[in-house]
């Protein structure tokens, strides 16, 4: 599948891009490339695919472990491991001046 120069100013057009005349034509030649590859993938049989480990979806679920509560740090500990703190509160650099 090639692609027309028209095509190419399209999607350059749709992805704000300004291209010289020699990106346009480079462009053009690269995605004709790109999609012929891809055709050529998508005439692939994969069917027999599926039956091999890992080829088709599974059923299995993923096991998670349980989600439970633990008591996080106390404050006085968080807080000194802080570079700077102030009335309880950790104390950063300001960020608009």
């Amino acid at each position: 599948m090639s692609l027309t120069i028209d095509e190419v100013k399209h999607i350059a057009k749709l992805a704000r891009l300004e291209l010289s005349d020699d990106e346009i034509n480079r462009y053009r030649e690269q995605l004709s490339a790109i999609l012929e590859h891809v055709a050529k993938l998508q005439a692939l049989d994969t069917s027999a695919l599926h039956s091999l480990p890992g080829g088709g979806l599974s059923n299995a679920e993923n096991p998670l472990r349980v989600d439970v509560a633990r008591p996080g740090l106390d404050t006085l500990t968080l807080l000194m491991s802080a570079a700077q703190t102030e009335r309880s509160q950790f104390k950063i650099p300001p960020v608009f001046e």
